[in-house]
């Protein structure tokens, strides 16, 4: 059994080589569109040469793996097999077909890709497929043979295929979530062999265009995969290509802002506790330390436009690094012009001002503080794609912390996920993701059908590169850090800040909100903080600090 363990281990070392990549992208906020000119109006074009589609109208996931290596794609009714090395299987209905434009969401980190991955020509698009196809590890032959019981008794001793027989038999070989389960074990503990075979068992349960578990399942295994080929961070990469126009990306953003109320439900408690604390204020100062799109203050705005005696002087410095300028659909610019049309649209008194430079970098000088002002910060779904003190020595999480209270804010919004996935240990980890994607992945079936390709392109761009990303990762790369609110309460109180209850009435608008969607959904007001979530599980967690 040793020997076989080391020959397996040496054939996947020589296989699994990988090209290292700086720096990684993250991908979670959404944003919405600013009215009718940015709006997404084609929606029957959303897709149509998006996914891998093989027969029965099903879709795999869109997999990268190292370029040197060259591998080939099997065809099934329920997914697609990658094995490296092999000839192809001929199936009647076996067919290849351009893969999606990958897009990604992430606007702080990452660089794209120089070409696009879609192609008219079939012979240019073998060669791309070739690039981007994953090394999904092969089933290993002593595994299987022993599983089969056919492999000769003089090779492995008796008592060892029994101790693989009963492990094997111990795993329910048609339950999913179990399987994952099992699989990321024998990957936390290095057991290779296991590893392997399960893989082979896991490709035969997951489609992305099943059940919301078989759905999740292609995303994890493939962050499973990437993990055993130390290549999680080629994959991250590759799930971004050629810079998509605006409007392809907008309308992954926009199907799912609509598709699911947690992004909504993040803005509209985040301004409702900036407009509490302005209500009585002639300056208002708001610096957005993610500004995307801006279009989190649109709804702002008007409710200033709207307020008793006039709306204050509103001025908003913008956060973002150049790598988001797709997100925006141009240079920065962009978002200032269309803010103050809107603006000058509601005669409300506005300046906008753009810092180019990740949370990390911001400094004083660059925040462009004036005397005179209320100042409100707003993080949204921002904070933990900054490393902290276990990732780096200089905890960049605490020092912007410090740095904003030292500003002596009115207000400060806190939007986050409520998943607890910086500090814990790999196995610990997936089994949080599992329990907190399966939620999402539930609730987005409750809204898009599950035959809509708009669905499986949402899914695969604005949640598949998290999940592969927080499974495969590690150190720098791992950007998809968050916490549990408890631990933010922490961080905000050692800097300085204490809470700034909401107001009841935004409690209340945000219940009329929920109205909208799926009776799952729930909201619930805890210590000062509300959580949106799904069923039994929370999502998203929004609090005010001051």
């Amino acid at each position: 059994m040793q020997a076989s363990r080391s020959q397996n281990r040496s054939r996947m070392s020589n296989t699994l080589q990988y090209q290292p990549v700086q720096k990684l992208g993250a991908c979670f906020p959404p944003f919405q569109h600013f009215g009718e000119d940015l709006s997404y109006n084609n929606r029957s074009n959303v897709g149509n040469s998006c996914s891998i589609q093989i027969s029965n109208d099903q879709y795999c996931t869109l997999e990268s793996s190292p370029m040197s290596v060259n591998y080939t794609v099997y065809n099934s009714p329920s997914n697609v097999i990658f094995s490296p090395g092999r000839s192809p299987v001929s199936q009647k209905d076996s067919q290849s077909c351009p893969t999606e434009p990958c897009l990604s969401p992430d606007t702080n980190y990452g660089s794209s890709i120089s070409e696009s991955c879609i192609t008219e020509d079939a012979n240019d698009f073998r060669h791309k497929l070739k690039e981007l196809e994953t090394v999904m590890l092969g089933p290993d032959l002593d595994i299987l043979a022993i599983y089969n019981n056919s492999l000769p008794s003089n090779i492995i001793s008796t008592p060892d295929i029994d101790n693989w027989r009963q492990m094997m038999e111990a795993i329910p070989r048609g339950d999913l979530k179990k399987v994952l389960i099992a699989c990321a074990k024998a990957v936390s503990n290095n057991d290779l062999l296991m590893a392997q075979w399960l893989i082979s068992e896991l490709r035969q349960l997951v489609s992305v265009s099943g059940e919301p578990i078989q759905r999740l399942g292609a995303y994890m295994l493939e962050g499973l995969v990437a993990r055993l080929a130390s290549s999680g961070s080629s994959i991250y990469k590759s799930l971004r290509c050629k810079e998509p126009a605006s409007f392809e990306l907008l309308s992954y953003m926009q199907i799912l802002y609509e598709a699911c109320p947690y992004f909504k439900f993040g803005y509209m408690s985040a301004n409702g506790a900036i407009a509490e604390a302005m209500k009585d204020e002639s300056k208002v100062h708001i610096i957005d330390f993610q500004i995307g799109q801006g279009s989190q203050w649109i709804s702002l705005i008007q409710a200033f436009a709207a307020r008793p005696g006039g709306p204050p002087q509103i001025r908003i410095t913008g956060i973002d690094d150049s790598s988001s300028a797709y997100a925006r659909g141009g240079g920065p610019n962009i978002v200032g012009r269309k803010l103050s049309k809107l603006a000058k649209t509601f005669k409300v008194p506005f300046e906008f001002h753009f810092a180019n430079m990740s949370g990390c970098d911001a400094q004083l000088e660059n925040l462009g503080i004036q005397p005179g002002e209320a100042l409100a910060v707003n993080f949204a779904f921002m904070l933990h794609h900054m490393p902290d003190e276990s990732v780096s020595t200089e905890n960049h999480r605490d020092m912007l912390l410090r740095l904003v209270k030292s500003l002596n804010p009115k207000v400060v919004t806190l939007v986050e996920q409520e998943s607890n996935t910086n500090t814990a240990a790999f196995f610990p980890r997936f089994l949080e993701a599992l329990d907190y994607y399966t939620a999402m992945f539930e609730s987005i079936d409750a809204t898009l059908p599950r035959e809509r390709k708009e669905r499986i392109n949402v899914e695969q761009h604005c949640l598949a590169r998290d999940v592969v990303n927080i499974i495969a990762c590690e150190g720098m790369e791992r950007v998809e850090r968050h916490e549990l609110l408890g631990k933010w309460k922490s961080r905000f109180k050692m800097a300085g800040f204490s809470p700034y209850p909401l107001s009841s009435l935004v409690n209340a608008t945000i219940k009329t909100l929920l109205k909208n969607y799926c009776t799952k959904y729930r909201l619930v007001e805890r210590d000062g903080a509300l959580y949106l979530g799904w069923l039994n599980r929370d999502l998203v967690a929004s609090c005010a600090w001051k």
